[in-house]
């Protein structure tokens, strides 16, 4: 009996013991990777090399076969040859594994033979009741299940979950994500999508308590009109962000070579993504800035935004969040008033955006001013810069939190980041933040992440993360 894509795919980002058919102890061979990721990423089931040839690899014993595998092995990783595929997941069939991770490529994106062995293996795995990943993938990351077959070094846990039909180029965006400080729950490469296509993962992410947001990149698909059907049921539970790859004519040509996939019309994708209320970008990296955003913040109830920043700043602010169809309502005089009280007397008097004019200031002034535009009714989120950290004047500066006997100017400084880091939970109203100076270990950011508020690197990115929100909230609005 063929699982269910949900309970499969349970299974695979939740083994409690792999076994990884053509382990070998050659560097950069994709049988060592296999092995020596998940060893050295934190995975805390058992890891069976699979080698006819080999006692032990990377210091586990190795076995002729799975079926020679003293214990139960959830799920199988395979990295041998094309033609072999097909017998072996005979053998991981009688010994009771439900789930394979195909890496190995050759298959239909190569052609007709290809597509007759891709075929084969199918007819049995459908006969097997074995789900598959791929082929002709890199492999998965859990946070849940603590295991990595694609990054040699776990990423940030979080609650973005990202689906990339390309493995190379998923991994890569995935590596940039997590240096900028983007959390992964899961990643999967999903290949030639010879069973489990982007739909399945769609489905089951859509009821993963572990993701919050759901990041994709597609190149084609198997089964438009069933992806499209499950994105529509999941994005009632949580967003769906979507780069679609080969909307040229060579790029499809390409997709077709990459991952035997059919690119489809661009004009009709497009009509039915708006229709569904799917958010699509144009640059790839765009994924995670308003994955960051959708991740952890409230929904802004409209389009209405207030900014604070320092000269320059308000004004490309301003500009990207124009060009993204967002609003800047003109203070009311009483509120205006009260913001000029809190700004340096050389500052321009308050508009929006509000003008700090380059003077210094403290995380308590700029809390202060954030509470009074999220108080009103016509501001529905803020842009601001990260609250000044002392760590800003003393590089060497490290402050621990939890300490009692801080200096004055620290205490208030963690005073002033602790308020304004609560104040999307207290007005239910989104809070972004652009970062002035990059330092190491900030508390100002930390502290800032701990109140769900992401932390970008230009005027442009704050626009495009409030823009996903401000999205989410109208689809959301209209499923009422």
């Amino acid at each position: 009996m063929h699982p269910s894509s949900p309970d499969a795919l349970k299974a695979i980002f939740n083994p409690k013991s792999i076994a990884v058919i053509g382990a070998s102890d050659t560097f950069g061979k994709w049988g060592h990777r296999m092995v020596d990721r998940p060893l050295k990423t934190g995975y805390q089931g058992p890891i069976y090399p699979i080698n006819p040839h080999k006692k032990e690899i990377l210091g586990l014993t190795a076995y002729p076969s799975v079926g020679d595998v003293p214990g139960d092995i959830d799920l199988a990783v395979i990295t041998t040859p094309t033609a072999t595929v097909p017998d072996l997941l005979k053998g991981c069939a009688a010994k009771g594994i439900k789930g394979a991770v195909v890496i190995t490529a050759g298959f239909a994106e190569t052609g007709e033979a290809g597509r007759r062995l891709e075929n084969e293996m199918m007819a049995v795995a459908r006969a097997e009741g074995i789900r598959i990943v791929g082929p002709n993938c890199m492999g998965i990351f859990s946070a849940s299940g603590r295991l990595s077959l694609c990054f040699p070094q776990a990423p940030k846990s979080g609650s973005i979950s990202f689906v990339s039909q390309s493995g190379t180029f998923g991994v890569s965006i995935a590596h940039v994500a997590a240096s900028q400080g983007y959390g992964l729950s899961k990643f999967v490469s999903i290949g030639n999508q010879a069973d489990l296509g982007v739909a399945d993962y769609v489905e089951y992410l859509a009821g993963d308590p572990e993701t919050h947001v759901i990041a994709l990149y597609v190149e084609g698909f198997k089964d438009g009109e069933r992806f499209f059907q499950a994105a529509r049921r999941a994005i009632r539970k949580k967003p769906i962000i979507i780069y679609k790859a080969g909307r040229s004519e060579a790029a499809e040509r390409a997709a077709m070579s990459h991952t035997a996939s059919v690119a489809g019309s661009s004009i009709v994708f497009d009509n039915i993504c708006r229709q569904i209320g799917l958010l699509q970008v144009r640059e790839s990296f765009h994924l995670f800035e308003m994955a960051q955003a959708l991740a952890d913040l409230p929904l802004p109830k409209g389009r209405r935004v207030a900014i604070l920043g320092s000269g320059g700043q308000g004004v490309v602010g301003t500009d990207a969040c124009t060009a993204l169809g967002l609003e800047l309502p003109r203070l009311d005089p009483e509120t205006a008033a009260r913001i000029n009280a809190l700004l340096p007397s050389h500052a321009p008097p308050a508009c929006n955006p509000v003008d700090f004019a380059g003077a210094t200031r403290t995380a308590m002034q700029e809390a202060e001013i954030i509470e009074q535009f999220l108080r009103l009714d016509y501001i529905d989120g803020v842009i601001s810069n990260v609250p000044v950290s002392p760590q800003l004047f003393d590089s060497g500066l490290v402050v621990d939190r939890s300490a009692a006997d801080h200096p004055p100017h620290i205490k208030a400084a963690i005073d002033g980041g602790a308020r304004y880091a609560a104040l999307p939970g207290k007005y239910g109203k989104p809070v972004i933040c652009l970062r002035f100076a990059n330092l190491e270990n900030d508390i100002m950011e930390e502290m800032l992440g701990e109140g769900g508020i992401p932390v970008y690197s230009s005027p442009e990115q704050c626009a495009r993360a409030m823009y996903a929100l401000v999205h989410y909230g109208r689809v959301r609005g209209e499923m009422v």
